[in-house]
């Protein structure tokens, strides 16, 4: 067996790719998604096509029961995206809101006191638009 056979074998010869890694991608505008729902509240940070560069709720801070609902558990949420979604230079914010639980102001108040330009605010909370017919009420 020849010697280049041999280092071929132990994958120690030079001619051999190897993958590069990528670096973080810079993304000078983001959309975030704030699902404040009575239980809890989820914050997600997409780039404008939609990839996730970060996400985290109130449940994964370690916030239990009644707590995770709150505006301080909330605003604890944010800072951890924010601490996440660092590395990639995000300067302007679009924020799309849904639900109706309480950590939905105090997670647009966090990202707007952190140095954020927030260029869009929305609402995506869904309404009913009289669909199914509702169950009949219950006979005690």
């Amino acid at each position: 067996m020849s010697e280049e056979r041999k280092m071929q074998k132990k994958g120690t010869v030079a001619n051999i790719p190897t993958k590069k890694r990528r670096g973080k991608r810079q993304v000078t505008k983001a959309q975030v998604r704030i699902n404040a729902t009575y239980n809890n509240t989820i914050v997600t940070v997409t780039d404008l096509s939609g990839a996730v560069l970060g996400w985290s709720s109130a449940g994964l801070m370690g916030f239990k029961g009644a707590k995770k609902s709150t505006p301080y558990a909330s605003s604890q949420v944010v800072n951890d995206v924010i601490e996440k979604i660092s590395k990639h230079g995000v300067k302007e914010l679009q924020v799309f809101v849904k639900g109706v639980g309480n950590g939905r102001d105090s997670a647009m108040r966090t990202f707007a006191s952190q140095g954020f330009s927030i260029t869009l605010i929305k609402d995506t909370t869904p309404i009913a638009h009289n669909g199914c017919r509702r169950r009949k009420p219950r006979r005690v």
